[in-house]
């Protein structure tokens, strides 16, 4: 059985969601404190939102991330120009998202 991560967040100032971050740092504290913890490995799937569209820094964050905790990437939904109730509805993104996580195997 696979064992994937899905990282979803809207973005906050450029970056994933305070409460995702302190989540993560969670692991990292206990990853690098205990030197009889493994980490184990798994897979990694990042999913976002936002009103704008310069997701640069979380995904830098992200690829970063996967490459320093040896999880692999297998990919990003990154959806812009989300901000009022109702703007999602019929975006290409929905159907990107979904055509992801029916792949996802």
């Amino acid at each position: 059985m696979k064992k994937i991560v899905v990282f979803a967040s809207p973005l906050y100032y450029w970056n994933i969601s305070g409460q995702l971050k302190c989540a993560l740092d969670r692991l990292f504290a206990v990853a690098e404190c205990n030197a009889n913890y493994a980490n184990p490995i798994k897979e990694g799937v990042l999913l976002m939102a936002a009103e704008g569209s310069d997701f640069g820094e979380a995904v830098t964050w992200y690829e970063h991330l996967m490459g320093y905790i040896g999880w692999k990437n297998l990919g990003k939904v990154l959806c812009g120009g989300v901000f009022n109730c109702g703007d999602i509805v019929g975006n290409p993104k929905l159907q990107e998202a979904y055509e992801f996580g029916k792949n996802l195997k």
